[in-house]
């Protein structure tokens, strides 16, 4: 019975342990939150910017032969995925992960390296993941695209639909998608459409990347806040729990040595 009570009372300390542990994630997660939104809400006005300007060079017809605009004759598909780099979001890295195998079997290659060569930098976070970088990934990915290195350039991350739901999905970046909407050019372009679509599409690529990354990570810290509210419910209702069957078992061994005692209280007045 003694060990049982001091097994309970450690795992008591130990839960309220994790319980501060989330209570603290929880915090810094609220904390970011604000940011993150309004980070996340420049990133989609930049990039509806940058489309409109992409969607006037695919209504001129001398940009129908550009290979950003061509159709993927082969196969070879590059995928940009974003992921958080610390745990305890919930189904946040899990979903990402998921849908990348469902459409790729290829291993995972970290963008650091690629990212390090250009900016001296040894690690990509989401966090602080910025213009600069995706101005230089978006220019190397260009460049490998139009060496004929891949066909296809697609990025895997996450929509923000609200603090309580966030989605994976994939999207496609190059060959840039047709739009559905009968589109006519209203501005004049110089020296012509096609150059001004060559120098555009890399800022275009960019703007798309920053723009997931900003995204995603705004829903990485809604998942990790409302992964660390679950935990924390979970948590306190552990500890009422274990609480409760302590103080059983406390009261058990109390009402057993009460017994012992009378019970040995009794034998030596027979004597």
């Amino acid at each position: 019975m003694g060990a049982d009570i001091k097994a309970l009372k450690n795992r008591i300390k130990s839960v309220d342990s994790s319980l501060h542990l989330t209570k603290a994630m929880g915090l810094v997660a609220s904390s970011k939150i604000r940011r993150a939104n309004e980070e996340m809400r420049k990133s989609r006005d930049y990039f509806k910017a940058v489309r409109s300007v992409m969607d006037e060079l695919r209504a001129v017809p001398e940009c129908a032969k550009s290979i950003y605009l061509k159709p993927a004759d082969g196969n070879r598909s590059r995928m940009i995925v974003v992921a958080g780099d610390r745990g305890m979001a919930g189904g946040y890295n899990s979903n990402i992960l998921k849908l990348y195998k469902e459409h790729s079997d290829d291993e995972i290659i970290p963008l650091g390296k690629r990212i390090c060569d250009r900016t001296g930098s040894d690690f990509v976070s989401s966090e602080t993941f910025g213009y600069e970088q995706a101005k230089v990934m978006a220019q190397s990915l260009c460049e490998d695209y139009l060496a004929g290195k891949f066909d296809k350039l697609s990025i895997i991350c996450t929509k923000y639909v609200s603090m309580m739901v966030q989605e994976a999905q994939i999207l496609d970046i190059l060959p840039i998608p047709r739009s559905e909407e009968k589109l006519s050019a209203s501005m004049i372009f110089e020296p012509d459409a096609p150059t001004v679509l060559d120098a555009a599409v890399p800022e275009y690529v960019a703007a798309f990347i920053i723009a997931a990354v900003r995204e995603s990570f705004a829903s990485e810290v809604a998942a990790r806040r409302m992964a660390m509210d679950s935990a924390e419910k979970n948590a306190q209702q552990m500890i009422e729990d274990l609480e409760l069957e302590y103080n059983s078992a406390r009261q058990s061994m109390i009402t057993q040595e009460i017994t012992e005692i009378v019970a040995g209280s009794g034998s030596k007045r027979r004597r």
